[in-house]
């Protein structure tokens, strides 16, 4: 696989992957009886459906036992990133419950998305330290609101997303490890659109993830944000923003020939379908205050053919050369 040349502010963060992924993983073998993980990865199941269509339909395109072993990590992350979100007490305090049961070994019998979670990262060798980066970088979204810097805002893209891409991967499986930095760069890309996608909303929690030196190079102001201004300055940013995000995908995309071929098609769905909201976005005037940007299920049927194409004919990979 060709190696990815790395921006400055990449370099950081693919040193972390590499280190995670040089920690140890689990010796055990068993956790639980197999009525109870059926339990467990049905509670998965539900939790994915309910709050993610474009991951929901991706993993559909993997075999069963990887699709299910998806949707448990991401159910794993989803319980995290909803105490941090929409916490039902102390969030601190809450967060730290769910640390110490997802990483026990063997987690509580009554906890069915640890006991999955746990079960997954076994069963696919994942390094612990992956999730607990994760864990470490929603516990900073309890005491910091704002980043000043782009490399900043990507260190946390690469806390809550890069590393859940990384995990997947050991899911999917590969063979080359120089698909770690691709892994990287993809995660980053999905999470800056998910930050571009939820500026209202993350408005509305107390939280800005826009760089602000960029907003002020572009002459706005948090003020714009509340009022939810879009204006001629406001479109410049969004268009910048936008153009950084797409120039991502296009770099990391080719990681995904470096993925065992039955999990490639999964990925790059994920990838490009996840893509398009930066279009919708686009559409409606970069209005990110008053709707929330997504693709519509018969949009995401209708690419899918395009995609598999792609990763068929090695589309991604002739990308790269």
């Amino acid at each position: 696989m060709v190696g990815l040349a790395l921006a400055e502010w990449e370099r950081p963060l693919v040193e972390r992957a590499w280190a995670a992924m040089s920690q140890s993983v689990s010796h055990l073998e068993r956790i639980a009886d197999g009525h109870r993980l059926r339990w467990a990865y049905k509670a998965c199941e539900r939790i994915i459906r309910q709050h993610s269509r474009t991951f929901y339909w991706a993993s559909a395109l993997l075999p069963a036992p990887k699709r299910q072993a998806t949707r448990a990590l991401y159910a794993f992350c989803r319980v995290a990133d909803d105490i941090v979100d929409d916490p039902q007490g102390d969030p601190s305090a809450e967060l730290a419950r769910w640390r110490r049961i997802a990483l026990e070994e063997p987690p509580p019998e009554d906890e069915p998305i640890a006991l999955a979670w746990t079960d997954v990262r076994i069963r696919y060798r994942i390094p612990k330290r992956y999730a607990e980066q994760l864990l470490d970088t929603l516990s900073q979204d309890l005491q910091r609101a704002r980043y000043e810097t782009f490399e900043e805002l990507a260190g946390y893209c690469y806390g809550v997303a890069s590393t859940v891409g990384l995990m997947s991967m050991h899911i999917i499986g590969f063979s080359d490890p120089m698909i770690v930095p691709y892994a990287v760069r993809l995660g980053v890309a999905l999470q800056l659109t998910n930050v571009l996608r939820d500026v209202g909303e993350d408005w509305q929690r107390g939280r800005l993830y826009l760089p602000l030196e960029e907003l002020q190079a572009f002459g706005l102001s948090e003020e714009d944000i509340e009022v939810g201004r879009v204006d001629g300055r406001w479109r410049n940013f969004m268009a910048f923003q936008i153009a950084r995000v797409r120039h991502l995908y296009e770099e990391a995309l080719p990681g995904v020939m470096g993925l065992n071929p039955d999990g490639r098609l999964a990925i790059a769905a994920a990838a490009e379908l996840y893509r398009g909201i930066l279009e919708d976005i686009e559409r409606h005037d970069f209005d990110v205050f008053r709707r929330r940007a997504h693709l519509s299920r018969v949009t995401m049927l209708i690419r899918l053919p395009r995609i598999w194409w792609r990763v068929r004919t090695g589309f991604y990979a002739r990308r790269a050369k």
